[in-house]
């Protein structure tokens, strides 16, 4: 199965060598492309990293007290 990093991983060099032959076609000079088509795949990688991050899982908590006998205020000692 494919997710979302996976996609990431591979549109990152395809975005950086379709962007710079794009704007290398079009009449920029190289020293101009290659840095236009690298926004593009830096702000994949700051997509990736910030704003959809991997993280792990929390354990989910109860909001009900736990039940322990040592804390309860009746005890049968």
């Amino acid at each position: 199965m494919t997710g979302y990093y996976d996609y990431v991983l591979g549109l990152i060099p395809l975005s950086l060598i379709v962007i710079t032959g794009s704007l290398t076609l079009f009449g920029l000079e190289l020293t101009t492309a290659v840095p236009l088509g690298s926004l593009v795949a830096v702000g994949l990688v700051g997509h990736a990293m910030f704003v959809n991050a991997p993280v792990s899982p929390t354990p989910q908590t109860s909001d009900a007290p736990a039940a322990n006998a040592s804390d309860s205020k009746f005890s049968a000692d």
